[in-house]
């Protein structure tokens, strides 16, 4: 018997969160990005979770309204050549940054720290962080 919940495909999966980690960096709303697309906000949720796969044309699109090449959707994606996952620690590996940076704590915390200006300060910040995260 077939099952009746289809699990999503990772590289689905994966495209998806980079495009809701690049639509987060440019705060732009599920519905702006899909009033330029031409579809619903309820698609482009889909399209993030990854249950719905984004086809050649409209991935094509989704690349010109976010600025970015359309290999960003790919890096670092399952079963690439680029990094063997067995040769990476868990804080190496791909997955973990992009968690991080999709996430609203890492979005924040990476949008403040690009916003200081002062490249001492950003170091101060850079090391105590270091330190912090050594104690652990």
């Amino acid at each position: 018997m077939a099952d009746s919940k289809k699990v999503p495909n990772p590289i689905d999966v994966h495209v998806g969160t980079r495009v809701r980690l690049r639509r987060t960096m440019l705060n732009l709303s599920q519905e702006k990005l899909g009033e330029s697309l031409g579809i619903t906000f309820q698609q482009i949720q889909k399209y993030e979770k990854g249950t719905n796969r984004i086809g050649a044309s409209r991935l094509q699109k989704l690349s010109e309204i976010l600025k970015i090449p359309v290999s960003f959707f790919f890096e670092d994606a399952p079963g690439s050549h680029q990094n063997s996952a067995s040769e990476l620690s868990e804080t190496e590996s791909p997955n973990y940054v992009v968690d991080f940076l999709s996430s609203t704590e890492g979005l924040q915390l990476n949008k403040a720290f690009a916003n200081i200006k002062d490249p001492n300060v950003r170091k101060k910040i850079f090391d105590l962080v270091r330190s912090l995260s050594e104690e652990y």
